[in-house]
This record gives C-alpha cells, sequence and structure tokens, in this order.
C-alpha cells in the first residue's frame, strides 16, 4: 500500500516538474522572439500585411410625392496616384508630367504647374505608390481628372487610385428635416424615416483587399477580389415639398409673432389619408427655430375636445343630421358591462341638440 502512494507522489511531482520546465521554455521562447526577432518580424509584417476593408453601399434616396430629391446620397472621391506604377515606364512620365502638372494646376490653384510638377517627379524619385493628388473631390471634378495625361489610362497604366466616401445631403436644407431624419450622432442612431427604414435604405456593403506599402499607407490589391456592394433601395413618401415649405413658413411666422417656443403642423389629405406636411420648430438657445424635435410624432396624444367639431361636421355631412335635431341623452355609453364611458358633465337633460 505505501508503496503504491509512492509511486502516485512520484508520478505528481513528476508532470509538476514537467509542467514547470515546459512553461519556463514557452516564457523564454516568447522573450526570445520579442527581444531578438522582434525588430526582425515587425519588418516582415509591415511589407506584407494585408487586411479586409469595408466598401460602403450607396444610401437609398427619400423621395417626396412628386419625386422630388427629400434626401440623397452623393459619392465624393479622395483621388491618389500611384506615382511609381511599374506600368509607367520613365519616357512616358517624362513626356507627359508637363501636360499633367498643367492641368491639375488648373482644377487646384493652391498649387501652380511648378510645384505639381515638382512634387510628382519628387513622389516618384522616392517610389510614392500613393500619392495625394485631393481629398473629397466631387463626381464632376473627377471626370475632368480622368481626362488628364497619365491618369487617363486609369488604375492598371495610369496609376490613378480612387477611394469613394458617401456624404449625405438634404438639398431642400431645413424644410421637414426631422421628419426625414439624420444620424444623431452623440445617441448614435438614425432618426426619422432615415432611421425607421434604416433596413431598405442602406444596402449591403461590399469589400476588398488593402495592402500596406512603405510609410504606412494602406491601397487597393488585386481587383478580381473586389466585392462590389449592394446599393440601398429608394423610398418614396407622402410628403409634398410646396406645401412644406408653405406650411414651415406659416408656422415660423406664428411662433416668432407670438414668442412660442414651439410648434408644429400636421397637414392631411382628407380623400386619401396620406400625410403631406410634417413641420416641427423650436427654439434654440440663440433664439433661432429649427426643426430639432418631432412633436407631432413624439407627443401625440388623444385629440379629446378639439375632435368634438370633426365629429359633429362628419355626422351632419354623413348621417344626415341637422344642428336643430334632437338626440336622447343618457349621460353615458356603454359597449358592454364593464365598458362603460360616463359624461365627465352630467346634465339635468333627457334630450340634447
Amino acid at each position: 500500500m505505501e508503496s503504491f502512494k509512492t509511486k502516485i507522489v512520484w508520478r505528481l511531482w513528476f508532470i509538476y516538474w514537467l509542467m514547470f520546465i515546459l512553461g519556463f521554455v514557452i516564457l523564454g521562447k516568447a522573450i526570445y522572439i520579442q527581444a531578438a526577432k522582434g525588430k526582425e518580424y515587425r519588418e516582415m509584417a509591415e511589407k506584407t500585411a494585408y487586411r479586409l476593408e469595408e466598401i460602403d453601399a450607396i444610401r437609398g434616396n427619400i423621395l417626396g410625392d412628386d419625386g422630388s430629391l427629400l434626401a440623397t446620397t452623393v459619392p465624393i472621391f479622395d483621388v491618389r496616384m500611384d506615382v511609381a506604377n511599374p506600368n509607367i515606364s520613365k519616357e512616358f512620365f517624362n513626356k507627359n508630367l508637363d501636360s499633367l502638372a498643367l492641368g491639375l494646376s488648373k482644377l487646384f490653384p493652391s498649387k501652380n504647374k511648378n510645384q505639381w510638377k515638382l512634387e510628382l517627379k519628387e513622389a516618384r524619385k522616392k517610389g510614392n505608390r500613393y500619392y495625394l493628388i485631393r481629398r473629397n473631390v466631387d463626381y464632376a471634378t473627377l471626370k475632368k481628372i480622368k481626362t488628364l495625361p497619365i491618369l487617363r489610362e486609369g488604375k492598371n497604366k495610369g496609376g490613378l487610385i480612387l477611394i469613394q466616401k458617401n456624404l449625405r445631403k438634404m438639398p431642400y436644407g431645413m424644410l421637414a428635416r426631422r421628419t426625414i431624419g439624420y444620424e444623431n450622432k452623440q445617441e448614435n442612431l438614425l432618426v426619422g424615416l432615415e432611421g425607421a427604414y434604416d433596413e431598405e435604405l442602406k444596402g449591403i456593403n461590399g469589400n476588398m483587399v488593402m495592402q500596406r506599402i512603405a510609410g504606412g499607407e494602406w491601397i487597393p490589391y488585386l481587383a478580381e477580389n473586389r466585392i462590389e456592394p449592394k446599393n440601398g433601395k429608394d423610398i418614396v413618401t407622402t410628403i409634398n415639398i410646396k406645401l412644406q415649405d408653405v406650411a414651415e413658413q406659416a408656422l415660423l411666422e406664428q411662433l416668432k409673432e407670438n414668442d412660442a417656443h414651439q410648434g408644429c403642423v400636421v397637414l392631411m389629405e382628407v380623400a386619401t389619408g396620406d400625410i403631406k406636411v410634417i413641420a416641427n420648430l423650436r427654439k434654440d438657445k440663440n433664439g433661432n427655430y429649427d426643426e430639432i424635435y418631432n412633436y407631432a410624432i413624439a407627443e401625440s396624444i388623444e385629440p379629446g375636445s378639439t375632435f368634438k367639431l370633426a365629429s359633429l361636421v362628419a355626422v351632419m355631412e354623413y348621417a344626415g343630421f341637422d344642428l336643430k335635431d334632437s338626440v336622447p341623452y343618457q349621460g353615458s355609453i356603454s359597449w358592454s358591462k364593464n365598458a362603460v364611458m360616463k359624461d365627465d358633465h352630467p346634465l339635468n337633460r333627457k334630450h340634447i341638440t
């Protein structure tokens, strides 16, 4: 029995020391790699690093009842050039450099022709494969860039690199701004129609492989591996932008005249039930009125006594009642034994007109 216990103890000690030595070896190897080989491996990683980057889908448009653009996505571009592209020969580069510099100076006069020429020559000399020409270029300017010498040859032969970004714009400015919606960056959410129909509007993002080059810059790698995004769907609303403009102006005048803090207007087309206008204005800390909060939706409650007039008009129009007609009065109405609505101020009458 004693011999059996001794064997178990020895085996436990053996396992303990084996794990200790193994852990010590792993720790030593980690320190060795970090200290002795760390610089070498980091340099290798910088030379051969790749990453997968998302390509944003173009968000769908929000349209008015007549097709007017209430919110749309405008693509803008960062324009770069692979000046050291091996497909751009020295002879071809030198032959077209002067014309390219002249064209860029006309499009972007912050630098003259000689400055552009000098920068491009220096970039090629340094082997710059990601030279920045301009950030946030609109599509109209991009079309002109694509006509310039060298760059008009495209990505493979001319070194043209385009990084697309999407900018959300509201062509009518403040009109129906809160109803249409926008990104609330403080709370990281979308409000209005932008938020309610985000799934339909946002589309599906694509992706592409990016390669890190000298200087830590990232460039697109292998265009054939690029997965194109699927753009979002457009949504058509019942908002009429002309009526919206009239309603907001009228609301603004009344708020200013009465020095009111807030107000809203909702206009419905009776025949269809379509909401043609939702206007919301609130005074900010500077005393200006803006579409900040959707009172029409967020603070909607039962209409109360204000609906009595609408009810009376409906009874007269559709049921044929006259103002002189009298109806039985009981002071309450019931739908079932447990569902009874009583008048808050009962009258001592049997009939009322």
